[in-house]
């Protein structure tokens, strides 16, 4: 999962839920059988039917997720569901009773026929409600969009973990439909206004790790190197288009496989784009999730086009990296995942990290960013990794990641994360004589294990000392099993590189990373922060910390509208005409002009002067090997 933008997240995939003692009930023997009706929405709620088959015990328990794989947050999805009955073979109600936010228990299994609930969506509450879930893993019911992640719709018993699921779709015909689960065929009404579409799932997984979306969409089929690339596009104001995404796509894509070489692939991978529209019940959770074949991403349709292009290299690329780890390299945790009782791996430095590594090297690797942009990052990354405890064990951290005080530190799994890839990959580089990096490690591993073979948590760290160097397995003992800071200046000396200071570009609400407005719950007021003052812009045309922002563009700024207004200073171009009002202290200050390029300090990273040789071929072996 991957967050982006100014409300800045990864995936974990799951391989089998382990063994269940099924007994000789009929239902463990046959399909469940699911279906969603989308003709039949009333207030964005979706009527489910789910039919397991005749049960021989008799109680029975129906689940829907508490958190599903890559999210690494408690979305209990079963808040979502309305209305839930459970059904004999007559058509009466028989007795459930719901245990817990995700939980139903069915007494009188014997007489079940089939469970019937509503599901409302999760992106129209979003602003309303605490604890949805992350918008690429949350759900949409409008009548021209519906992205369906199976997991919102369809739960599992708890004695039929392991059967296989008939899913059948009901929607009108002229809507489109993308899918990454296997279709096995579709039935059209007699005046063909109607089609329902039939897929089939080996196993609950699938169910999860399988997305769809439905609606009017733009959609786009190209091949890369073998794979083929579905791009689904949701733009409700025709903003964008599939066709003029694709070229970014491919050229991100091509370029992956390049750097990726011989890891094994995929013969079809989908990308679902969701463009949130500029309205108080739009999602605004941006960044993507990603499964086995496909990601979903959302992003606003506010963007501009070329902060969309980089945009989706940045996020979709990460996601795309994931078929290394953890799809290819994972610990038990992630290979048993259990929907409702997780257990979390120590190597989030590994899943989140070294993924969002590669999707950041890779970029210069292949040429898509020169070296000084790709420095940039890194530098970012440092800056943003200072915002965290930097003296809290990574491992520790990753292993109790939905508890606090480690939840709040999540995020930093893209940050130091990616710099803890960066750092092995140089220690790597350094002890090989340029031949061996982290990619080369990942790999090895995957050869080692794969997708149907999970690594012992506790023994991982280990093995990578084995597979490689003494100062790999002492880094990850002393920064990521230990507490101790890095020091990247160590790092950055083996490469040539230092860290100093610069003007750097900005824009308006942030400097460099760091947003420089905060909000007054009390008085329901957006403000600038002491931050303003470094940004040049504001600083300029007379901006002081703690100016409350009344208006922008005649558009008055409060907490409810805030973040849909403020990004659209994404779009702002030097030239622009902006008016905004400001209340210092009571009294109204205007400021009307137009843009110019905005600059804040920041630490920069560059070459040194005068390297050694020795410097220069560890640098070219790490960016370009």
């Amino acid at each position: 999962m991957k967050n982006a933008l100014i409300i800045v997240f990864l995936g974990l995939t799951v391989l089998g839920c382990g063994s269940v003692n099924q007994g000789n009930d009929i239902a463990s023997k046959t399909p469940i059988a699911a279906a969603i009706d989308l003709t039949q929405i009333t207030d964005d709620k979706v009527p489910v039917v789910i039919n397991p088959g005749r049960f021989v015990q008799d109680t029975v328990k129906y689940l829907l997720p508490k958190v599903v794989q890559g999210t690494y947050a408690i979305s209990d999805f079963g808040k979502f569901i309305d209305d839930f009955r459970a059904l004999d073979y007559n058509g009466a109600e028989l007795a459930s009773e719901k245990l817990d936010a995700n939980t139903w228990l069915i007494t009188n299994a014997k007489q079940l026929d089939k469970v019937v609930y509503l599901v409302n969506d999760t992106y129209d509450i979003e602003n309303t409600s605490q604890g949805t879930p992350f918008s690429p893993s949350g759900t949409n019911i409008e009548p021209d969009n519906f992205v369906l992640n199976l997991h919102g719709f369809i739960g599992y018993f708890d004695v039929l973990k392991n059967n296989q699921y008939a899913l059948e779709i009901k929607a009108p015909t002229d809507i489109q439909r993308t899918s990454a689960l296997q279709k096995v065929g579709s039935t059209t009404t007699e005046n063909g206004s109607i089609t329902i579409d039939k897929y089939f799932a080996t196993r609950y997984f699938d169910i999860t790790d399988n997305p769809m979306m439905y609606g009017k969409l733009d959609v786009e089929e190209f091949e890369v190197d073998g794979i083929k690339i579905v791009l689904s596009v949701y733009s409700p104001n025709k903003v964008y288009t599939a066709a003029g995404i694709k070229e970014t796509v491919f050229k991100m894509m091509k370029a992956q496989k390049a750097y990726l070489g011989d890891i094994d692939s995929t013969p079809r991978y989908d990308i679902y784009l969701y463009l949130a529209p500029q309205t108080q019940t739009a999602p605004t959770g941006f960044g993507a999730l990603e499964h086995h074949t496909s990601t979903v991403v959302v992003l606003p349709e506010a963007i501009p086009e070329n902060a969309l292009n980089s945009a989706m290299i940045d996020v979709v690329s990460h996601e795309f990296f994931h078929i290394v780890t953890p799809l290819s390299v994972h610990s038990e945790d992630v290979h048993y995942f259990d929907y409702n009782d997780p257990t979390f791996s120590k190597h989030l430095w590994m899943y989140e990290g070294v993924t969002e590594y590669f999707a950041s090297v890779f970029q210069v690797n292949q040429g898509l960013v020169s070296e000084d942009e790709f420095y940039t990052k890194m530098m970012g990354k440092i800056e943003s990794a200072s915002n965290y405890d930097d003296e809290m064990s990574f491992t520790v951290m990753s292993e109790n990641i939905i508890e606090e005080p480690y939840a709040k530190n999540y995020t930093n799994v893209y940050e130091k994360g990616a710099l803890i890839g960066m750092c092995i990959d140089i220690l790597m580089r350094e002890e090989s004589n340029g031949t061996r990096g982290i990619l080369s490690l990942m790999k090895e591993l995957s050869l080692k294990y794969g997708k149907n073979k999970p690594f012992e948590d506790d023994k991982i760290i280990e093995e990578i000392t084995a597979m490689t160097y003494p100062s790999v397995g002492q880094f990850l003992q002393t920064h990521v099993i230990g507490n101790t800071p890095i020091d990247y200046n160590d790092f950055f000396n083996k490469v040539g590189l230092s860290i100093g200071t610069k003007n750097i570009e900005t824009d308006y609400v942030r400097n460099g990373s760091a947003i420089i407005v905060g909000g007054d719950q009390d008085k329901g007021t957006i403000f600038f922060t002491e931050l303003v003052t470094e940004n040049s812009f504001w600083a300029d045309n007379g901006v002081q910390p703690y100016d409350v922002i009344k208006e922008v563009n005649g558009i008055a700024l409060t907490l409810n509208n805030a973040n849909a207004e403020l990004q659209k200073t994404l779009q702002w171009q030097e030239g622009d005409a902006v008016e905004v009002k400001l209340d210092r202290a009571g009294e109204e200050f205007i400021i009307k002009t137009k843009l110019t390029t905005s600059y804040t300090k920041g630490k920069s990273l560059s070459p040194v002067d005068n390297p050694t040789k020795e410097q220069l071929a560890l640098r070219n072996a790490w960016l370009k090997g």
